[in-house]
């Protein structure tokens, strides 16, 4: 099928940036079984094609093991599994998703074990609400999309029904984050700790840790100087489900006196009472 960049609604409002590395992103739209699949355009999101899934018997909106459903939010592929000596429901080959990730564990959301997986042989199409929570397409649809998704690299957005919105509301959403964003990573280089610690929101929680907690564990971390911070292949995302939560993964390297660290590292964006974007939950990779 011809590359599309918008449909007449307009361009899907959970992608806002996609850096070099990501070649592919899926929108998984619940409501109509769908599972879309764009491409890293020149300027935009570009629609590449379409295939239907199969979802979690009980629907949507997952909150504990067991409950059959399949979470909404943003997740990122984790590893391709060798299905051969499983179950031959999850046909012949599975993606696990990285839930529950730091937003769902601060939200007080559990289970794991989401799959991107096939179906038994000659399983065919599953009903539309047919999984333990998963999401299954036929096998030989899977086999097609395969090698198009990246362990660690390609990002996955379950939404109940996908919004859109015009190419000036995105451009100025994704300006907005970057300024955002660029002001976290200097205060952090510079070691302005005060400035840090004001782009973090007053609900932030760190693994367990409190706002107060974690500024006070933070606070010895500046003691050492950083002579040099560089940060690429930003990732921006809007959250389908949470209002205005939007989520930056990058790519940052940090060197001191004494040696240099590289990591990925996801920051999750809400706007506050008084307009402005704050960091309510963090983490790597």
């Amino acid at each position: 099928m011809a590359d599309v960049t918008t449909t007449d609604a307009g361009l899907p409002a959970y992608v806002l940036q996609l850096p070099e590395s990501v070649e592919n992103i899926l929108i998984v739209e619940t409501d109509t079984s769908t599972l879309h699949r764009y491409g890293r355009g020149q300027n935009a999101p570009v629609a590449r094609d379409t295939r239907y899934v199969s979802i979690g018997e009980n629907g949507v909106g997952k909150q504990r093991a067991w409950d059959r459903r399949t979470p909404l939010g943003i997740y990122f592929i984790s590893e391709q599994l060798d299905t051969r000596g499983l179950h031959e429901k999850y046909g012949p080959t599975a993606f696990p998703l990285d839930y529950p990730n730091v937003r769902d564990r601060s939200m007080q959301r559990g289970g794991d074990g989401i799959w991107i997986h096939g179906v038994a042989p000659q399983g065919g199409r599953r009903p539309p609400l047919d999984t333990d929570g998963c999401i299954a397409l036929a096998n030989d649809e899977l086999l097609v999309l395969a090698d198009k998704l990246i362990p660690l690299v390609t990002p996955v957005v379950i939404t109940r029904k996908i919004e859109w919105q015009g190419p000036q509301q995105i451009a100025a959403l994704r300006d907005e984050l970057n300024v955002a964003l660029e002001a976290w990573a200097k205060s952090f280089e510079s070691g302005d700790l005060h400035r840090y610690l004001s782009s973090y929101a007053e609900s932030f929680d760190y693994r367990g840790m409190k706002r107060s907690e974690w500024a006070a564990y933070r606070m010895s971390t500046f003691t050492r100087a950083v002579r040099g911070f560089e940060l690429d292949e930003v990732l921006l995302l809007a959250d389908p489900e949470e209002t205005e939560l939007y989520l930056s993964r990058f790519r940052q390297k940090v060197s001191d006196d004494e040696r240099t660290v590289e990591t990925t590292k996801r920051l999750y964006w809400q706007r506050s009472a008084d307009g402005n974007l704050r960091i309510v939950a963090e983490d790597n990779g």
